[in-house]
């Protein structure tokens, strides 16, 4: 079968606070397997942030202080190939390495799916999703700029303690954006070409029609000259 992958990528400030507010109602990934080579990580390799059931009521501050916590860059880590640097095993190679590799790969994959848009730009994505698989939506995407995580309060200081925690989703994203925004221009400029070819074509079709009809309009000219003159010798 033939599949195309897609995803929507999230300014990584945003998205970190909207997975708090989803933990914190008492969300979690208990059925995710994670699996990677084959394997589930181990309980060493992927220690829990928290005991029972769920880690409903944590604190902002509690969330960030948990270095295991997935929430950290989750879109270079869902997007990159982790097998490249020993799945889970943090001993694999050193952090600054795979930090490098996970990076790349992430970038390689996003750039070579079929498609890929951002939170922050829906009509854009939009856009792009109708030109790249030739279809039209019925209605608009809509713009909510009013979200859970837009809600949160929070200081300078805790923005960039966000933005340390998720350096990687934070490159990633740059790159995204950069990269959407390209192809946006292109595809608008290619549209824009199109148009006018298809403009110029039908002028092109518009004066050879015109160019068809004007002989046939002097033959009936002539003939009707031809038979009122006629009429005028029989009178």
């Amino acid at each position: 079968r033939n599949f195309y992958y897609i995803t929507m990528l999230r300014d990584p400030v945003s998205r970190y606070l909207s997975e708090w507010k989803h933990v914190q109602r008492g969300a979690t990934w208990k059925t995710s397997l994670h699996m990677c080579d084959g394997r589930s990580p181990t309980p060493d390799e992927l220690p829990t942030c928290y005991e029972g059931d769920d880690w409903s009521g944590v604190s902002l501050q509690e969330f960030m202080d948990c270095s295991y916590n997935l929430a950290n860059n989750r879109q270079v880590r869902m997007l990159a190939d982790l097998s490249l640097v020993g799945c889970y095993n943090l001993t694999f190679m050193n952090e600054t390495e795979r930090n490098v590799i996970l990076l790349q790969s992430a970038k390689n994959n996003l750039k070579n799916m079929a498609f890929f848009g951002l939170t922050e730009f829906q009509r854009k994505t939009q856009y792009l999703f109708e030109r790249t698989f030739n279809l039209k939506f019925i209605s608009p995407f809509t713009q909510f700029n009013v979200t859970r995580a837009s809600n949160v309060d929070i200081g300078e200081d805790v923005r960039q303690r966000i933005e340390e925690l998720n350096f990687l989703d934070v490159q990633l994203y740059d790159y995204a954006k950069d990269l959407f925004l390209q192809r946006f221009q292109y595809s608008k400029q290619e549209e824009h070409q199109l148009n006018r070819l298809k403009r110029r074509e039908e002028r092109r079709l518009l004066r050879e029609q015109r160019a068809h009809q004007w002989p046939r309009e002097e033959a009936a000219e002539v003939a009707v000259t031809e038979d009122y003159n006629s009429q005028v010798a029989r009178w």
